[in-house]
């Protein structure tokens, strides 16, 4: 199963997208994090669907600086064929 994640809020700048890899290295999801020039955080993750879910929850909470505003979520069609995940 693969998920799209848009991020909102004070998500840039504050360690946000090192907070996701570690979590989605730790639940071994593929894909990747990365920032987006109109403020947000895009996280592309492919796994279990117990491993995407405890990532959506993490994400609604962020790392410590963050101010997470809120979450979109959408499936996608194509899966990274690894579960290596990367910073962009």
């Amino acid at each position: 199963m693969t998920r799209r994640f848009l991020v909102t809020g004070r998500v840039q700048g504050v360690g946000f997208r090192w907070f996701v890899a570690r979590l989605a290295q730790r639940e071994a999801l593929g894909g990747f994090v990365r920032n987006l020039p109109d403020g947000r955080v895009e996280v592309l993750a492919s796994g279990e669907q117990v491993a995407l879910e405890r990532l959506l929850a993490a994400l609604r909470e962020g790392p410590p600086h963050a101010q997470v505003a809120g979450v979109s979520v959408s499936d996608e069609p194509a899966a990274p064929t690894s579960t290596r995940f990367e910073i962009r």
